[in-house]
């Protein structure tokens, strides 16, 4: 979580120079070049069924991280992650079917009502840059969901490297026009790598070796904390002080989150790409 939350602080400080989209286009590039280095897939052969499983799971993917990120030009790291997070919660919802859940859909509901802008708030939030983060977290549940489906039919690092490659292909139309490849710095590739490292190839591998040593409900509880964490390496690295309010919402997320994963059944935890 610290790995992909510092990912996200480097990539919110390209945005002054690339912008969003220019900011995706290489981390996503940079990853999926990574990925199907280690992975090498064109040396497997697929199936039509299973590319078009690629298709959905990239598609999701990429959708993802553009969204979020033109999310974080607007609004903090810590509740650009809540929101986002409203994804995952509601496929682990709608997963477990428990009457139980329907207070943890409360919790959460009251979390994104806290986080929108009133007229009695002492600070306003974009509005704009709440619905970019709600949709990353429609195309976050979205990813889970074709993401499951894709290990029925490629499995490993061989599926992540090609839905990453389906990633890029996808956020490349609204991202090239933003490029201006021959004018950046030495300075400004490092960061991109850095991003692209933090933000994907790091916290993979960390997550994976987690999984074979934590049970999955424990490694939900664990990613609850998720908004927790991005809000402090907003304050420390961005300079980004929430309000009150805005901190009770992000709780409000956390609880439900964790709230959900100790008490719906076993089901794949979300991993966020």
């Amino acid at each position: 979580m610290v790995s992909i939350q510092a990912g996200a602080t480097f990539a919110k400080q390209l945005f002054p120079v690339l912008g969003p989209q220019a900011t995706t286009f290489l981390r996503v590039w940079i990853s999926a070049l990574l990925l199907l280095a280690i992975y090498q897939p064109w040396k497997h052969k697929f199936s039509k069924k299973s590319l078009t499983a690629v298709a959905l799971y990239g598609f999701s993917l990429g959708a993802m991280n553009l969204l979020f990120y033109l999310a974080l030009e607007r609004i903090p790291l810590g509740v650009a992650v809540a929101l986002e997070f409203t994804g995952p919660l509601a496929v682990a919802m709608f997963a477990s079917k428990k009457l139980l859940d329907l207070v943890w859909a409360f919790v959460a509901a009251c979390g994104i009502v806290l986080i929108l802008p009133h007229s009695d708030f002492s600070q306003s939030i974009d509005v704009v840059g709440v619905l970019l983060a709600l949709g990353a977290g429609a195309f976050w549940g979205l990813y889970i969901i074709f993401g499951k489906k894709l290990g029925h039919h490629i499995k490993g690092g061989t599926a992540t490297a090609m839905g990453m490659l389906a990633a890029a292909i996808t956020v490349s139309p609204t991202s090239i026009p933003q490029l201006r490849l021959t004018e950046y710095s030495g300075q400004i590739w490092l960061m991109a790598l850095a991003v692209a490292v933090f933000s994907s190839a790091l916290p993979y591998s960390l997550e994976m070796i987690a999984l074979r040593r934590i049970p999955s409900k424990t490694f939900g509880v664990l990613m609850s904390l998720e908004p927790a964490v991005a809000a402090l390496m907003g304050f420390v690295f961005l300079g980004e002080v929430l309000t009150g309010t805005q901190i009770l919402a992000i709780l409000c997320v956390i609880v439900a989150s964790c709230g959900s994963a100790l008490t719906g059944r076993q089901v794949d935890p979300p991993v966020q790409p």
